[in-house]
C-alpha cells in the first residue's frame, strides 16, 4: 500500500517510510492512496478474535511492507492484559476495551467504550503503546535512532513518554502549555526521570506548542539532521491503531452486520474521530459520527455551518476538559481531503488560507470557498458543544443513574451524544480518560475525590523535572540540538 499527501506534492511512500515522520515534505498529511475495504465475511470472522488478533488483521491492510509474522508479534506484544491492566472490577481484562451500558434513552441504548485501561489512564495509550513497539522494531531494522518531537494538551504527552521510556535509540522532547494541564496530568509527565525524556513547558496554549512542532517539521534540513519524528496524531500509524477500537466497539455492540451503531467522540485535534471516519470509509456499518467539543468549538462550528475558523491563542479557553483546549484541529485536513474528493490543489489552497486568513468557508454562500458542506451528511458527521456547567451536571447525572464516574471529556461526549440519539441505533460514547486525571472537577461535581488505580496515589508529590520556555522556534531547535549531540 502506498500513501499520498493531502497536498499532492510529495511522492507516494510505504507505511514504513512514513512511520517515523509526521507531516509530509509538502506540509500535508499522509493518507492511503485508497482505503482498504472490509467485507462482511471478514467482520463475521473478526467477531471471535482477541483484541491483539483484531489489531493484526486491521494493520496488515495498511502496513503491507512489514512481514505478517513480525506484525502479529508486535500486536501480540502490545495488546495484553498486563499492559492494559487498569480494568475495573468485574470486567474481563482480555477485552482491552470493554463496553459498559450507561442508559436507555430516546429509544436508543447508550454504551461507554472503556479506552483508558492503559498505563497512563487515557485513550492515547491504545495507539501509543503500539507506536512505541513499531518505532523500536523499525529503528532496529534500520540501525537508526529517533528524536520524537511532540506537543500535548494533556494526555498525548504522558502516553508517548510511557510508551517510549527506555526504548533503545529513542529520545522524546514533549511540549505542553505551562500550567494549563490538570495537576495529575502534569505530575504524570514531569515526574518521569528517564534520561531519554525531556519535558518542555511552553508559556502559551496548546496551539502554540502544536505550531512549533509543525514549524520544526517543515524545516526539512533540521528535521533530517536531528532525526526528528512525531507521535502527535498527525502520525498516520497512530490513527490506524485507533481504527481498531472502532471496529472492536462495533463488533461488541452488535450480533450481525446488518446492524448499525453510532459513535460520539470528544474532539479537539480531530485524530480520534478521524479514525472513526476511516473505519466507516472501510465499510464498518457506522451510522453517525458525532464530534463533541468543549468551549473551544471550532469543530462544532464547522459541522453546523461549514465555516472552519481557527482561534488565536488569546481566544482559546482554558477549560475543565483541558485535553480538548485546541483551536486548530491538525487532523481535520485528512477529512477535508476526502470531502473535496481528494482534490489536493484545493486542499493546499484552503490550508494556506488557514495560515494567512485564519480559516475557510465551504458553506456555499456567496463569496465562500466552496459548497462541500452540503456533502458532510454523506459522511455521517454531526456535532455538539458542552461547557463547564454541562460537564458538572452530566458527571452528577451519570453517577446517580448508573453508578459510573466519568471524566470531564467523556462527560462532554455523553452530553452531546444524548442530543443525537436515533431510536433503535446503539450509541457508543468513547471514554477519554479515567476521572482521577481530572480530580479537581470531579470533586467540584460530586463533592468527593475520584478513585485512583493502584500506583497513582501520591503522584503529585513526586519530584518533577521540566524546562520552561517561551514559544520560540529557534530556541527550541537549539535545545533539541544540545540534547541530542547530533
Amino acid at each position: 500500500m502506498q500513501y499520498v499527501s493531502t497536498r499532492g506534492q510529495s511522492a507516494p511512500q510505504s507505511f514504513s517510510e512514513i512511520l517515523l515522520g509526521g507531516l509530509a515534505p509538502d506540509g500535508g498529511l499522509f493518507l492511503p492512496a485508497e482505503y482498504p475495504r472490509i467485507s462482511g465475511a471478514e467482520l463475521d470472522a473478526w467477531r471471535k478474535l482477541s483484541y491483539a488478533d483484531l489489531a493484526f488483521e486491521v494493520l496488515k491492510k495498511f502496513a503491507t511492507d512489514i512481514p505478517e509474522a513480525d506484525l502479529r508479534a508486535l500486536t501480540a506484544k502490545t495488546y495484553t492484559a498486563e499492559v492494559y491492566r487498569n480494568v475495573r472490577a468485574g470486567e474481563d481484562a482480555g477485552q482491552i476495551t470493554p463496553l459498559r451500558r450507561l442508559e436507555e434513552r430516546g429509544g436508543a441504548t447508550v454504551l461507554l467504550q472503556a479506552l483508558s485501561n492503559g498505563p497512563t489512564l487515557a485513550f492515547k495509550d491504545m495507539a501509543m503503546q503500539l507506536l512505541g513497539n513499531l518505532f523500536e522494531y523499525t529503528l532496529a531494522k534500520q540501525h537508526e535512532e529517533l528524536n520524537i518531537f511532540g506537543a500535548t494538551s494533556g494526555d498525548t504527552g504522558s502516553a508517548a513518554e510511557y510508551a517510549m521510556r527506555g526504548k533503545r535509540g529513542i529520545r522524546v522532547f514533549m511540549l505542553s502549555p505551562h500550567k494549563k494541564m490538570s495537576a495529575f496530568q502534569t505530575a504524570q509527565m514531569f515526574s518521569l526521570q528517564d534520561p531519554n525524556i525531556f519535558n518542555i513547558a511552553v508559556e502559551g496554549v496548546f496551539d502554540d506548542c502544536q505550531d512549533m512542532v509543525k514549524a520544526v517539521s517543515n524545516d526539512l534540513e533540521f528535521k533530517a539532521r536531528q532525526k526528528i519524528g512525531t507521535v502527535n496524531s498527525i502520525n498516520w500509524a497512530r490513527v490506524v491503531a485507533q481504527v481498531v477500537y472502532y471496529i472492536r466497539g462495533y463488533l461488541a455492540a452488535t450480533t450481525s452486520n446488518d446492524q448499525k451503531v453510532s459513535f460520539t467522540v470528544p474532539s479537539g485535534n480531530f485524530g480520534n474521530i478521524c479514525a472513526g471516519h476511516i473505519a466507516r470509509m472501510m465499510g464498518v456499518p457506522i451510522d453517525k459520527l458525532v464530534a463533541a467539543t468543549n468551549e473551544n468549538d471550532v469543530l462544532d462550528e464547522f459541522f453546523r455551518t461549514g465555516v472552519y475558523r481557527v482561534r488565536k491563542s488569546a481566544e482559546t479557553y482554558h477549560t475543565s476538559s483541558p485535553s480538548m483546549d485546541i483551536s486548530k484541529a491538525s487532523n481535520f485536513e485528512r477529512f477535508v481531503f476526502d470531502l473535496l474528493d481528494r482534490d489536493a490543489d484545493r486542499v493546499r489552497q484552503l490550508f494556506r488560507k488557514v495560515e494567512t486568513e485564519g480559516g475557510f468557508d465551504l458553506s456555499g454562500r456567496p463569496g465562500s470557498d466552496g459548497d462541500e458542506f452540503r456533502k458532510v451528511a454523506q459522511y455521517g458527521f454531526l456535532s455538539g458543544k458542552s461547557v463547564h456547567r454541562d460537564r458538572l451536571a452530566t458527571i452528577r447525572d451519570v453517577r446517580e443513574s448508573s453508578g459510573i464516574t466519568i471524566d470531564t471529556h467523556t462527560a462532554d461526549g455523553v452530553k452531546v451524544a444524548r442530543e443525537h440519539l436515533t431510536p433503535g441505533v446503539t450509541m457508543i460514547v468513547l471514554e477519554t480518560a479515567l476521572p482521577a486525571k481530572f480530580n479537581e472537577t470531579i470533586r467540584e461535581a460530586l463533592g468527593r475525590d475520584a478513585e485512583r488505580p493502584a500506583g497513582f496515589e501520591n503522584i503529585e508529590s513526586l519530584p518533577q523535572r521540566f524546562e520552561v520556555m517561551p514559544p520560540d522556534v529557534e530556541r527550541m531547535k537549539a535545545f533539541i540540538a544540545a540534547n541530542t549531540g547530533l
